[in-house]
């Protein structure tokens, strides 16, 4: 039973689906087949009568009850624990009947660490021990498959989780574009749309801009009008 997709936040991919380790449950299976031996040979070796009947009833009530919580129990509770790994987060979900989880950010997630003892080396497996930042406790994740090989994947999906979030927040445009111009056609060169001290201005009329001072009509000293007398 694979994790529900309904759950994720819209572009965000599952990277990593984890039960614990399967060797988790090689105990409570082996044990489950013993009993049922042990329930077979009984009702083989007992005879058909009165008697044998009620012996062979009580070794099922007894396997039952003894099988539930140390083969079906460990079974079920291997199987409803999930380690997602998703381009946004860690979650993990665990419960049979009372469910309960938690979601670890990437953003939020300052060291992940894994511990490997020789038989978890031996069969592949080890911890992980997620340091989260924030007053939510660390999380440690027991018997992961590949438990070094999840952590460097956890880390890298951190440093992309920071190159995008770098990226969303400095926009998709260029350095020098506003509105899809640029900062010279708008504001002049090396002026900015924060540089509140430039005003946009169109272009002028080269005959409305002031005369200048060679370009006036000179005076006489003596005060005429500069005209020549009739």
């Amino acid at each position: 039973m694979g994790f529900p997709e309904n759950v994720l936040a819209k572009g965000e991919k599952v990277e990593r689906d984890l039960h614990p380790h399967w060797l988790t449950v090689v105990v409570p299976t082996i044990f489950g087949l013993l009993l049922a031996a042990v329930c077979i040979a009984i009702a083989v070796v007992t005879p058909d009568d009165t008697t044998g009947n009620r012996i062979q009833w009580g070794a099922i009530i007894v396997l039952v009850v003894v099988a539930v919580p140390a083969v079906v129990v460990p079974y079920l509770r291997w199987r409803t624990t999930h380690y997602v790994i998703t381009s946004h987060r860690v979650m993990v979900r665990r419960g049979i009947l009372t469910k309960n989880g938690k979601d670890i950010t990437l953003s939020k997630i300052t060291d992940v660490s894994f511990q490997q003892t020789v038989l978890d080396r031996l069969i592949r497996s080890g911890s992980l021990h997620i340091e989260s930042a924030g007053d939510s406790p660390d999380e440690n994740l027991a018997n992961i498959p590949r438990s070094n090989e999840v952590q460097q994947l956890i880390n890298r999906l951190i440093d992309e989780d920071d190159l995008r979030r770098r990226r969303h927040g400095n926009g998709s445009g260029g350095p020098g574009d506003v509105d899809g111009e640029g900062y010279g056609d708008s504001y002049g060169e090396g002026a900015g749309p924060d540089d509140t001290t430039v005003i946009r201005q169109g272009r002028r009329d080269p005959r409305d801009r002031p005369r200048l001072a060679e370009e006036r009509p000179r005076r006489p000293r003596d005060g005429s009008d500069g005209d020549d007398p009739a």
